[in-house]
């Protein structure tokens, strides 16, 4: 439970700019669509990614780090890490059962046999979409228990594009739908709250002592 007082006080600690911005923020965050990278080989892959979900209001991404585990880069993700929840997993089993354990259907973005086109998505149900490794793709793990797959159209002589620029694409569509619905999409007051605590948290640096100081008194 959020100690609201404790909340409250930190946020004393905040301009006002700072603290609308929190506010307005957070009224376009969502946890209906989330985001999975499996094993990306190219740290600038996964930090684009991270940068590309808290542009379009994702406020959870999945990273699988089963091969490879490297550190977020900092300098491409521009400070995104702080405001997105990374969740990180050491195997794609892991991972899909703790998405399937939420709610979330499993979209494999990928051209498939059985695909449903971007256009075509139906954005009602919850949805974890998960993205592949630069020159592999998915992997069977997934392929195979996947509940939708999901490929960009495309009409020239590429056959795939960055996972950055599929997450961007895909993300902006999906979103700019989800707003224009009459789903219950944006975050439930407690998730605002533990959202509003962290973030406050994250912009100071004497968070330590601040909290002490406010139980002592």
């Amino acid at each position: 439970m959020i100690d609201i007082k404790l909340l409250e006080h930190l946020e004393t600690y905040l301009t006002d700019s700072r603290k609308e911005k929190f506010k307005k923020v957070l009224s376009q965050r969502t946890n209906h669509f989330t985001v999975a990278t499996e094993d990306v080989y190219q740290l600038h892959n996964t930090s684009a990614v991270i940068r590309t979900c808290d542009v379009f209001g994702i406020q959870e991404v999945q990273i699988i780090e089963e091969r490879n585990t490297k550190r977020i880069d900092r300098e491409i993700a521009m400070g995104a890490q702080k405001w997105v929840d990374v969740n990180r997993f050491h195997s794609v089993a892991d991972c899909i059962a703790n998405m399937k354990q939420k709610g979330y259907q499993i979209v494999a973005t990928t051209p498939h046999t059985n695909d449903c086109e971007l256009h075509e998505f139906d954005i009602s149900k919850k949805s974890c979409f998960f993205f592949g490794r630069e020159v592999e793709g998915l992997s069977q793990e997934v392929l195979k228990v996947a509940d939708c797959f999901l490929k960009i159209p495309m009409v020239g002589f590429t056959e795939s594009l960055n996972i950055s620029v599929s997450a961007a694409i895909i993300l902006q569509q999906v979103t700019s739908k989800l707003r224009q619905s009459n789903i219950n999409w944006q975050l439930s007051e407690n998730e605002i709250l533990e959202k509003r605590f962290d973030w406050a948290k994250k912009s100071m640096r004497s968070y330590e002592d601040i909290v002490k100081n406010f139980y002592e008194s």
